[in-house]
């Protein structure tokens, strides 16, 4: 895989706690959304891969089972949301309050 985050991919991504994982998903999650209210489809689409390609990194690590299950079930409303029909009634309101509470952690973390 061409990873974009060539650092991250190289294990630096499992050093980070949980919820700095899911506010870096989630910085590019709202990255891609902000792209699409300006008309730049192509740079949401750059975002919105990273993000997938954050999550996919999130994945691949050794996490409890039922956040393995919410990730899972993230990237596929994700993709719903950006590339498909959207069929989970997903807004930009309800993707920001959703990474909001993991910024919020991070920082409380740090």
């Amino acid at each position: 895989m061409n990873y974009q985050h060539k650092g991250l991919s190289k294990g630096h991504w499992g050093e980070l706690a949980f919820v700095e994982q899911m506010a870096n998903i989630g910085s590019e999650v709202i990255r891609a959304i902000n792209w699409k209210k300006k008309g730049r489809q192509e740079y949401s689409n750059l975002a919105f891969e990273r993000a997938l390609e954050l999550l996919d990194l999130t994945l691949t690590l050794d996490i409890r089972p039922s956040c393995l299950k919410e990730l899972a079930r993230l990237r596929e409303i994700l993709a719903d949301y950006f590339v498909f029909d959207n069929i989970y009634n997903s807004t930009d309101e309800k993707w920001q309050e959703y990474f909001l509470a993991f910024n919020y952690a991070a920082r409380l973390n740090s």
